[in-house]
């Protein structure tokens, strides 16, 4: 269905924190909301639990469901909020789900501290294999953490919009990748960090006569690259301010470091359609695990 963000929903805090994030991009993009809650065949906690039974389950996803479409329309007036009730392995059914949406929006539990986040083995296996964006939100996450501080040092969602942070391929920079991280820049009005990470020079390790000359050189010609898959974008965003980030330094690495004070934060995942299946690579995996913000996961191919 297009024109629509899908949001899939539990009884969990990161599945309500997924909810309304959605209901706050489905509100910048001007599109409606569906309210989606996938039912197992036969749930796990059904078969532990004598006491709740199919028929049972069945009234209580649906009031699940009814509740927080309802929620959400209380809370942002406008919106065209839809609701539908589905059955299936849940990763399939929202892999498919997300084929006709604009946004596919998931929870993801967070852990604190130096851990990092937990992302399921659903979430992680919607990423690996939906063909459209997929958003994973942390349990906690308020409207407020998206944006700077206000003139007296608080919180709010009436301030501007922290930075969208692109992590770049540079040697295969891709238009989807890169239209979506302008696209989201422009409707927040907020400036767009695209960071670029580029490995050290081997003989650093044994620190040659000339490394510095070497190292400066590397940079100067990364930066030069950066600049040139950024400069089409640019003009067709002339509203978005860019920053170029260009790091020596692990790209998994570089790009956690750079998305402290994000909003959003945007990786490609290629698309790999070999006897190897879904596959997500090493940068994007370190995202969806260690930062804070909402990270969307964009497909190309």
């Amino acid at each position: 269905m297009s024109g629509t963000i899908v949001v899939g929903v539990e009884d969990s805090p990161e599945s309500r924190a997924a909810a309304e994030w959605a209901a706050r991009e489905a509100m910048l993009r001007g599109l409606r909301l569906k309210v989606v809650y996938v039912a197992e065949p036969t749930p796990r906690f059904v078969a532990r639990t004598p006491l709740l039974d199919p028929e049972t389950y069945r009234h209580w996803a649906e009031q699940l469901t009814r509740e927080a479409a309802e929620g959400i329309r209380l809370r942002h007036p406008g919106i065209e909020v839809i609701t539908e009730q589905l059955t299936g392995t849940v990763a399939d059914v929202l892999c498919e789900a997300a084929g006709f949406a604009e946004l596919l929006v998931l929870g993801s539990r967070g852990l604190g501290g130096l851990e990092g986040f937990m992302v399921g083995s659903v979430s992680l296996g919607v990423v690996a294999r939906a063909e459209r964006p997929v958003v994973l939100v942390r349990a906690g996450e308020q409207a407020a953490d998206e944006h700077r501080m206000d003139p007296v040092g608080v919180p709010s969602a009436a301030a501007p919009f922290r930075p969208v942070v692109l992590g770049l391929d540079i040697d295969h920079p891709d238009d989807t990748v890169l239209e979506f991280a302008f696209d989201a820049a422009a409707l927040r009005r907020a400036p767009l960090r695209a960071v670029h990470a580029w490995p050290e020079p081997p003989t650093s390790f044994y620190r040659f006569a000339g490394d510095a000359e070497l190292y400066d050189e590397l940079e100067r010609g990364q930066a030069t690259l950066l600049n040139k898959a950024l400069r089409p974008w640019r003009q067709k965003f002339p509203d978005v301010e860019v920053f170029e980030a260009s790091r020596c330094g692990g790209a998994a690495q570089v790009l956690v470091n750079d998305s402290r004070d994000a909003s959003l934060v945007v990786v490609g995942r290629h698309i790999r359609t070999g006897s190897f299946g879904a596959h997500l690579g090493h940068v994007a995996h370190a995202a969806l695990h260690h930062i804070a913000a909402p990270v969307a996961v964009v497909a190309h191919s």
